[in-house]
């Protein structure tokens, strides 16, 4: 069962925790799982808090107006148990794709993917099963990039997609596109940033004999790789791995990383804290 999810933040003092307890009791509301974090650096708190029962919703959303404005709190609560709406974006790669689409069959996550956008054509992955998720070719090319943006909006708007995945989708966004995605756009980024960053990331780590790779799931934001990181993995390498051997042992760290920063995402276990996230694991 999934249940309903309030997460806040506020500058930190005392009464929070206790606060927030009464006021889901008082509503009727039964806590199955709490965490908190106090971010000592900026005297930010972070808090989210798990929890069921038929409780009052308007008493709810009563008690919580007056918290937020007593802490200065900003908040989200979510008590819609709908699957999440993912709209995946792909290139030539379409491993992390794949993954998606096996972790939505076994109902590993609990979301739909409502669409794929491509700029490659559908044969590119014609091995690949979609489950009667909608494809949409947008080949990109520097004079059509700004149309094709335009109709990938269209298409967000359409699916009334709740999250935008770059499944190693090998386009920029502009930062029209990255600041109306703020939130919720996460991107799978070949390498363990920062460093080695452009092009063939695993041909200049093989150059620089690393002995190890990995990979790094961050927000998008209007610069470059330089969102707030939400998930990163890594795995040993040694002198005898040829750049193809850290290639395919790219893709299984990318798959991974990626699958879990977006399953943080949908289980609402993130909150951005600036240029880093506060994740509250599983």
């Amino acid at each position: 069962m999934v249940p309903n999810i309030l997460k806040l933040a506020c500058p930190n003092r005392r009464g929070i925790v206790a606060t927030v307890s009464n006021l889901l009791f008082e509503a009727g509301f039964n806590i199955r799982e709490a965490a908190q974090y106090d971010d000592h650096e900026t005297g930010q708190f972070f808090m989210r808090v798990a929890f069921d029962g038929s409780g009052s919703r308007s008493h709810l959303e009563t008690r919580l107006g007056a918290a937020e404005k007593h802490f200065q709190m900003t908040r989200s609560l979510r008590l819609d148990k709908r699957p999440q709406r993912v709209l995946v974006l792909v290139s030539r790669f379409d491993h992390c794709l794949a993954d998606l689409l096996y972790r939505q069959y076994v109902g590993e996550m609990n979301m739909q993917i409502a669409g794929v956008v491509a700029n490659y054509p559908r044969e590119t992955y014609a091995r690949l099963d979609f489950d009667g998720a909608p494809f949409h070719y947008f080949p990109i090319t520097k004079d059509t990039k700004k149309e094709q943006e335009k109709r990938l909006f269209d298409v967000i708007d359409e699916t009334e997609a709740d999250l935008v995945v770059l499944a190693r989708y090998m386009q920029v966004l502009s930062d029209e596109a990255t600041e109306r995605l703020a939130g919720r756009c996460i991107n799978i980024h070949h390498s363990f940033l920062p460093g080695f960053k452009g092009a063939r990331p695993y041909h200049q780590a093989h150059a620089r004999g690393v002995k190890l790779i990995g990979a790094t799931a961050h927000y998008v934001t209007g610069e470059l790789d330089e969102g707030p990181i939400i998930e990163q993995d890594v795995e040993r390498v040694s002198h005898g791995d040829t750049p193809d051997a850290l290639v395919r042992k790219g893709r299984d760290i990318e798959r991974r990383v990626l699958a879990r920063a977006v399953r943080y995402h949908i289980d609402d276990r993130v909150m951005i804290n600036g240029p880093r996230t506060v994740v509250f694991p599983d």
